[in-house]
């Protein structure tokens, strides 16, 4: 449990790091996804465009929502949207920094998934077999006396070897070919754009917004960083709410204190010596249920304002909305009954 306790602190402190990794991996399974993938042309004029361009369009759609779904930064996104204002006012700027952060990192898998699959040229044949000018390969169709809907049907079945027909009107390795060759131009061109759009986010904006760009950067870090160190704040307080309400339950049952009838009426001094003081610490004063309630309540609708106080100076009036009183030691708010 400790490693695993240990391995969750590590992704942690390197989210961003895993992030890349993770959008790594997922470039690399649709690339792997592909090859495993057995593609098969319907050759049938109603359903070749559909079957064709929903190979190259559905499967990035998947892959670019399944990044989100996989990027703990959305949920944080949502929260901070939606989050009333309270003391601290909403940064636009920083929700889109991180929309596009978020963006940029899904978009990688959809964009390897569409390279590979333009490279291939298996799904555009398919949609666009029915398309070729006869006139490109010295064809006249008029010769073979065939209809434009028996043309069509020949044309469809281009896709599929074993049951073209049409080598008398025109080669099926050549009509493959020639749309090969404009599926892979496609696909260095998409190639060439999205590395260009990369290099224009990455390089060029910084260095005509690098003052905004350091400040959305830093408060979109911050808000990531405040979440975990609440989380894990919620935790340990938690932790010592249950050791001591047990310790407490069973020293009841036994008989062995008689102040936990007083703690219920309010009281909340400490005379018990054996108490372990890390744990009382955790709890930071918060001891009731309706207590915590009221300061989880809090936190979400009233977040205490981006001005820390220094060690010692307590607020002695109530800040804003908020009716508890808040503390600050080592850039931590505390919140105190």
């Amino acid at each position: 449990m400790d490693k695993f306790r240990m391995m969750a602190q590590i992704l942690q402190s390197n989210q961003e790091s895993f992030m890349n990794g993770i959008c790594g991996v997922m470039a690399l399974a649709s690339a792997q996804l592909y090859t495993s993938f057995e593609f098969n042309c319907p050759c049938i004029p109603e359903y070749n465009y559909s079957y064709g361009i929903s190979m190259l369009v559905i499967p990035p759609i998947w892959f670019f929502l399944l990044g989100f779904v996989l990027n703990n930064n959305v949920s944080m996104l949502a929260e901070e949207w939606k989050r009333p204002v309270g003391q601290r006012r909403k940064d636009p700027a920083v929700m889109r920094y991180m929309c596009v952060s978020i963006s940029q990192r899904s978009l990688i898998a959809p964009a390897v998934w569409v390279s590979v699959t333009l490279m291939d040229g298996k799904s555009f044949l398919c949609a666009y077999s029915m398309d070729l000018d006869m006139s490109e390969f010295g064809k006249n169709v008029s010769g073979h006396g065939l209809s434009q809907e028996d043309l069509l049907r020949t044309l469809a079945k281009i896709p599929c070897k074993h049951i073209y027909d049409g080598q008398h009107i025109l080669s099926r390795e050549a009509a493959t070919r020639y749309i090969c060759c404009i599926s892979q131009a496609f696909g260095w061109l998409f190639l060439l754009i999205i590395t260009i759009a990369a290099f224009l986010i990455r390089a060029i904006r910084p260095c005509f917004t690098q003052a905004a760009f350091l400040k959305t950067k830093y408060w979109s870090h911050y808000v990531d960083t405040e979440r975990k160190v609440f989380d894990e704040t919620c935790t340990e307080h938690a932790k010592g709410f249950a050791k001591i309400c047990i310790k407490q339950y069973f020293e009841g049952i036994s008989g062995e204190i008689q102040s936990f009838h007083d703690h219920l009426h309010g009281d909340d001094s400490d005379d018990e010596d054996d108490k372990p003081a890390t744990e009382e610490d955790k709890l930071m004063g918060v001891r009731r249920l309706d207590t915590m309630n009221k300061v989880l309540w809090d936190w979400h609708t009233c977040k205490p304002p981006l001005t820390l106080r220094k060690p010692g100076d307590a607020s002695t009036g109530q800040n804003g909305d908020c009716k508890i009183q808040l503390y600050y030691f080592s850039n931590v708010c505390y919140l105190n009954p």
